[in-house]
């Protein structure tokens, strides 16, 4: 689903982006809502911000937004446990060389989504290529997370206690999100996925 958001956009850079688990529900500028793709799987809530994404999966929450206070930056790479479920977080960004690469790939990537009833891109006022989108983990999409595209503090890194591995049937969800700066010419790409370990 592509929505045009009449509102200012607030993470104006891609270093003004921080990272949260657990928070509630933040005003949202658009929802889509996805059933559970999978049995045993979460319903999704895929949710654009003003100030970037926030994604529900059941209870879970994972928010990637610029937040006030001083908030966690956004890691290269993260692992957690949380209630039932081994998390698996990852990002990296982009920084093309001109406005014509950046333009490109801003334009593959809606062209991408486009259609998808899993899928939700808004476009901000301003500039076309203002973008933050979001969309399901499909099967059969490989699941390799991002290599950090620089190195990240050891602190960054959460490895799940130990625990019951999840058997490979295990239920699963997982979704991407990109989110486009056009006046740095970046691109902020983060992945993620849930295993049920019950």
């Amino acid at each position: 689903m592509l929505t045009s958001l009449d509102i200012a956009y607030t993470d104006t850079r891609a270093d003004a982006l921080s990272f949260a688990l657990g928070l509630p529900r933040l005003d949202a500028l658009a929802v889509l809502a996805v059933p559970a793709a999978r049995p045993g799987g979460p319903a999704v809530e895929l949710r654009l911000l003003g100030a970037s994404h926030q994604v529900f999966a059941g209870s879970f929450s994972e928010t990637v937004a610029c937040l006030p206070g001083d908030p966690r930056p956004v890691p290269g790479r993260m692992r957690a446990n949380a209630g039932g479920w081994a998390y698996d977080f990852s990002a990296a960004t982009v920084a093309h060389d001109g406005d014509a690469p950046f333009r490109r790939a801003v334009a593959e990537l809606r062209d991408r989504l486009a259609g998808r009833d899993d899928a939700l891109t808004g476009t901000f006022p301003g500039s076309p290529y203002a973008i933050t989108a979001l969309a399901l983990a499909r099967d059969g999409e490989p699941y390799e997370p991002y290599e950090p595209y620089e190195p990240f503090a050891a602190d960054e890194v959460r490895t799940p206690p130990a625990g019951p591995a999840a058997p490979p049937s295990a239920p699963w969800t997982g979704w991407q999100t990109w989110h486009a700066y056009p006046q740095t010419r970046e691109i902020v790409m983060t992945r993620s996925r849930l295993v049920s370990v019950r």
